[in-house]
C-alpha cells in the first residue's frame, strides 16, 4: 500500500478538499485512488458522517470495498462496506461504503440532502454510464441547494480532467503518477473470414507457450468466453477462470485473487478498469466489446458487438503491466488502431432515458437538461421518454410524476419493470412479476431458451448461490410492493390505465408470467403472421422473427420481453404465450373499434369492413352493416386516387371525349382532361357520379362523360368542340363521328356520296388538321383515303367510280363528284323522290 502512485498527491487533494467542496483527482490505473483516497479522508476534520464510493460495476464495487477492510486489518461490513443490488455487507460502524451507481442515485432521490454523508466520491468518471453522469448531476444539484459542505470528488484514469473540473464549478485538479512498467504491444491480425473464437483460441494458446505470467483474454461476451474455454480443453499447470457480470461472487474473487497456479482469465470489458487482477502480466484482446445501443426505431436496446475504442483497448492493454513489465497481443493490425473511435460515446448520448425523465420529475426538474451534465441528454431522446413515461402512466399531460410514476420510482429496476411489478401486484401476481424482473436483468437464470415460463420453472428449483441471491432479491421486491388483496382477496384485478377490471379467480404461473410481461413491455404482445411461427406482428408495429422450431412458434400470441436486430425483424430473444382472452382483459382500455372500408380493385368495389384493433393488431374483423353512403362514396374515390383512372367504366362517348381533348390541348385549348388532371382534381369530379353506389361500375357512360364536361366547364367546352368537333356534317345532311385516336390522326369514316357537291377538304383545329377522310363503298368496305377531296375528285375518283358503277350499279357514281347532288340514296329512290316532288 505504501508504494501507491496517488499517495504522493493525496496531501494536496486533501488540503484542497480543506479549502474547497470539490476537487478532480486524474490518477492512471494502478495508480491506487480507488482504494487509497476514501481511507484518507476519514481523519479530515469535516469528515464526520459516512463517505460513499461509487463503483460502475457490482464486482468492483465489493472488491473495492474487501480490498480496504483487508488492508485496515478488517472484515468487511464494519468501517468498510458495500451495496450492490444484489448483495450488501455493512453496520453501524461503517464510515466508507462502495456501492454501485445506481444505488447511489435511488439513495440521493430517497434523501436529497444525503443526510449523514460527508462526501461522495465518483469512481472511474471517465466511463460515462449514465448513472454515473446523472448522480453527479443531483449531487451537485443538492449540493447548491441543500448541502454546500457536501464534498465532491470525480476521479477519472484519464486525462479529461479539465471538462470535469468546469462542470464541478472550476475545481481544482490534482494529477497522481501511474506506474510505469514497460508494456510490450505485439499486433497478431485476424482473418476475417475466421470466428473470433477460434483466432482468440490460438492466440491464448500462442501467449502461453510464449511468455510466462497470468494471462487476461477480453472476449466480448459471454457467449464467445464459453466457446473459447470448450476449445481450449484442460490446460495442464493453468487455473482457468471467467470473470463476466453473471457468475456468482465466489467465481469472481477467485478470478481476481493471487494464487499459486498459473492463472488464465477469459473475462468481458468488466475486467478493463476499477479492478486490479493478480498475477496477470500478459493481456489477450479481441479488439471487440458487446454493449447496449438504444435502437430509437425500435423503440428497444439490443446487444451490439463492435469494435473495442482506442481508449478501451489502452486500458485492456495496460492490465498487462499493473504490477510489472508485461505484453499485450492485439488481434488487429498496428495500422488499424488510428481507425478505432477514441471514446466510448457517453451512455446518456445513446440509452433509453425513460427513467432519468422520471427520476428528474420526481426531483423537480421538468427539463432534464437543465441540470449540471457534461453532455446533455438529447432533446428527442427526453421527448420519446415522457411519451413512453405517459404510456406507463408514470406522469401526466404536463409530465408530472403520478402517484403510480412514484410508486415506480421507488423500485430498483427500469420503469417498465417497475410498472410490471406495481400493476401485477395489484392483481395479485407480485412474485410471477419479480421473478421475471430478476430473469430479465440477470442473464443466465434458469438456463437457456425463449419461453421465460420455462426458465421461471427451473429458476425456482435451480440450486447455487447466485440463484439463492436472486431468489432472495425476487423476495425483496415482492415484499416491495405485495398487495393486501394478493392474501386473501381470491378475485384479484387487472389494472388497466388507472381502472380496475375483473379477471377472476387468481393467475398463477406460466399465466402469470406472461401477463406480467405483456404489463411490461404492452408494445410488444404480438400475433402470429403465418404457419410456421417464424413472423410476429406487435401491437406496436414492428415486426419480430422467432426460429421456427422454438416450442413457442405453435402459440398464437406471445408477449415478447427482449428482441434483438433490426427494427423491421428483431429476433425474439424471450417470451411467454398469452391467450388473446388475457390480452383483451388486460388492454380493453386500449382496444379501438374502428370502421373501414376495403377497397378491391379487382372488383372496383367497396367492402364496409368493422374491426377492433389493439395498436397495429386487428383482433377481430367482419362486414359492417351501418354503413355511410358518404364515406363509401369517398372510400371510392380513394379506390380510384390509388389504383389509377383505368377502373372507372370509360365507354365510347367519355373516352370519345377525353380523346378530342387530348388533340385540342395541342392546338390551344387551355383545359386538360389527361390522367394526371383527373387524378390530382379527382375529388372536383367524381364524388358526385358516386353517390349511393357501392361498384364503380354503377357509374353510367352518360354520367361520366357528363361529369368530364362539367369539370371542363361551358365556354372550355364550346372552345372544345371549335377546335375538335365531335362529328363531321356533310353536303348529304348525314353526320359522322370523327375519330380523334386513330392513328393517322383525326379521321372521319364515310361514303363518298355524302360529300358530292363539296369542293373543298373539311379540317379542325380552326383549319389547321385536315381530317382524313376514310371512304367506303355501300357496303362498308374501304376503298380510299385521302387528305386532299379536290385531288381525289380531280385524279383517282374517275377509276374508283369506274370500279364501284360493276360492284354497285344501284348507286351513283358520277364522273363530276364536285358538282354532283350530294345523296346517300339508291339513284331509283332518288328518281321516285324527285318525281314526287
Amino acid at each position: 500500500m505504501t508504494d501507491l502512485p496517488v499517495l504522493a498527491v493525496l496531501p494536496n487533494l486533501l488540503a484542497s478538499l480543506g479549502q474547497r467542496a470539490n476537487a478532480v483527482l486524474v490518477a492512471p490505473p494502478g495508480a491506487g485512488k480507488t482504494t487509497a483516497v476514501a481511507p484518507a479522508l476519514l481523519g479530515e476534520a469535516w469528515c464526520v458522517g459516512e463517505i460513499l464510493l461509487l463503483s460502475p460495476r457490482r464486482i468492483a464495487a465489493r472488491a473495492a470495498a474487501e480490498r480496504m477492510a483487508a488492508l485496515a486489518g478488517e472484515p468487511v461490513g464494519k468501517t468498510f462496506g458495500y451495496a450492490t443490488r444484489m448483495d450488501s455487507k455493512r453496520s453501524a460502524t461503517t464510515r466508507v461504503m462502495v456501492v454501485t451507481e445506481g444505488i447511489f442515485v435511488a439513495r440521493i432521490q430517497a434523501d436529497p440532502e444525503l443526510a449523514g454523508v460527508s462526501a461522495v466520491l465518483f469512481d472511474e468518471v471517465h466511463e460515462r454510464s449514465l448513472d454515473s453522469d446523472f448522480g453527479l448531476a443531483l449531487a451537485l444539484d443538492a449540493q447548491g441547494a441543500l448541502r454546500p459542505d457536501l464534498r465532491i470528488v470525480a476521479m477519472s484514469a484519464t486525462l479529461d480532467g479539465a471538462r470535469f473540473a468546469k462542470l464541478l464549478g472550476d475545481a481544482p485538479v490534482i494529477e497522481s503518477a501511474g506506474r510505469s512498467y514497460p508494456l510490450d504491444l505485439r499486433y497478431l491480425g485476424r482473418r476475417g473470414e475466421a470466428r473470433i473464437e477460434d483466432e482468440m483460441t490460438a492466440a491464448i494458446r500462442q501467449a502461453l507457450r510464449e511468455e510466462s505470467g497470468g494471462v487476461l483474454a477480453f472476449l466480448p461476451g459471454v457467449a464467445e468466453i464459453e466457446r473459447v474455454a470448450e476449445r481450449l480443453g484442460d490446460l495442464p499447470g493453468i487455473a482457468l477462470h471467467k470473470l463476466h457480470g453473471q457468475i456468482p461472487p465466489p467465481a469472481q474473487r477467485a478470478a481476481i485473487a493471487p494464487e499459486s497456479a498459473r492463472k488464465l482469465v477469459l473475462a468481458t470489458s468488466i475486467a478493463e478498469t476499477s479492478l486490479t487482477l493478480d498475477g496477470i502480466s500478459v493481456v489477450v484482446d479481441s479488439g471487440l466489446a458487446r454493449r447496449p445501443r438504444y435502437d430509437r426505431a425500435a423503440g428497444m436496446t439490443r446487444l451490439v458487438t463492435e469494435r473495442a475504442s482506442q481508449a478501451a483497448a489502452t486500458q485492456r492493454a495496460g492490465r498487462a503491466a499493473r504490477q510489472g513489465p508485461g505484453v499485450a497481443y492485439r488481434l488487429w493490425e498496428e495500422a488499424a488502431t488510428a481507425g478505432l473511435p477514441r471514446f466510448d460515446p457517453p451512455e446518456i448520448l445513446e440509452a433509453d432515458l425513460s427513467a432519468l425523465v422520471l427520476d428528474c420529475a420526481i426531483w423537480g426538474v421538468a427539463d432534464p437538461r437543465s441540470l449540471a451534465w457534461l453532455d446533455p441528454p438529447p432533446e428527442a431522446a427526453v421527448a420519446e421518454a415522457r411519451a413512453r413515461l405517459a404510456t406507463l402512466e408514470a406522469v401526466d399531460a404536463d409530465g408530472r410524476p403520478t402517484a403510480h410514476g412514484r410508486a415506480i420510482a421507488k423500485l430498483p429496476m427500469p420503469p417498465r419493470l417497475a410498472h410490471m411489478l406495481v400493476r401485477a401486484a395489484e392483481m395479485g401476481m407480485a412474485q410471477e412479476a419479480a421473478e421475471v424482473a430478476v430473469l430479465l436483468g440477470e442473464r443466465g437464470l434458469g438456463g437457456p431458451g425463449t419461453d421465460l415460463e420455462t426458465r421461471v420453472r427451473r429458476f425456482r428449483g435451480e440450486r447455487g448461490p447466485r440463484a439463492e441471491g436472486a431468489r432472495r432479491l425476487a423476495e425483496r421486491w415482492t415484499n416491495l410492493v405485495r398487495h393486501p388483496r394478493e392474501r386473501g382477496d381470491p378475485t384479484p384485478k387487472i389494472a388497466t390505465s388507472g381502472t380496475v377490471g375483473e379477471m377472476g379467480p387468481r393467475v398463477r404461473g406460466g399465466d402469470g408470467v406472461s401477463i406480467a410481461i405483456a404489463l411490461a413491455f404492452p408494445d410488444r404482445v404480438s400475433r402470429r403472421r403465418d404457419a410456421s411461427g417464424e413472423r410476429w406482428a406487435s401491437v406496436g408495429g414492428r415486426g419480430f422473427r422467432l426460429d421456427p422450431a422454438d416450442p413457442l412458434a405453435t402459440a398464437e400470441w406471445l408477449a415478447v420481453a427482449e428482441t434483438q436486430g433490426t427494427a423491421a425483424g428483431a429476433r425474439v430473444l424471450s417470451a411467454a404465450a398469452i391467450d388473446q382472452a388475457s390480452v383483451e382483459a388486460l388492454f380493453a382500455d386500449r382496444i379501438e373499434t374502428r370502421r373501414t372500408f376495403a377497397f378491391d380493385p379487382a372488383a372496383g368495389a367497396v367492402e364496409a369492413v368493422r374491426e377492433r384493433r389493439l395498436g397495429a393488431i386487428a383482433l377481430s374483423r367482419g362486414p359492417d352493416s351501418n354503413t355511410d353512403p358518404a364515406a363509401i362514396a369517398g372510400a371510392l374515390v380513394e379506390g380510384v386516387r390509388d389504383h389509377g383512372l383505368a377502373l372507372l367504366p370509360w365507354s365510347e362517348t367519355a373516352t370519345a371525349l377525353r380523346h378530342r381533348a387530348a388533340f385540342a390541348a395541342q392546338h390551344g385549348w387551355t383545359e386538360s382532361l389527361d390522367d394526371e388532371t383527373l387524378t390530382h382534381r379527382l375529388d372536383d369530379w367524381l364524388p358526385p357520379l358516386l353517390a349511393g353506389k357501392r361498384r364503380l361500375s354503377a357509374v353510367s357512360d352518360a354520367d361520366l362523360a357528363e361529369a368530364l364536361r362539367n369539370f371542363a366547364g361551358w365556354d372550355a367546352m364550346r372552345a372544345l368542340d371549335r377546335i375538335a368537333p365531335a362529328r363531321l356534317d356533310t353536303p348529304a345532311g348525314s353526320s359522322a363521328a370523327i375519330d380523334y385516336a386513330a392513328e393517322a390522326g383525326p379521321t372521319v369514316e364515310l361514303r363518298p356520296q355524302a360529300l358530292f357537291g363539296l369542293a373543298t377538304h373539311p379540317t379542325v383545329a380552326n383549319g389547321a388538321v385536315p381530317l382524313v377522310l376514310s371512304l367506303t363503298s355501300p357496303a362498308g368496305r374501304p376503298i380510299q383515303t385521302t387528305r386532299d377531296l379536290p385531288g381525289f375528285w380531280a385524279g383517282s375518283w374517275a377509276a374508283v367510280a369506274k370500279e364501284m358503277r360493276g360492284r354497285y350499279p344501284r348507286h351513283p357514281w358520277p364522273d363530276d363528284p364536285a358538282g354532283a347532288n350530294p345523296t346517300l340514296r339508291t339513284k331509283n329512290a332518288d328518281a321516285r323522290r324527285d318525281k314526287s316532288r
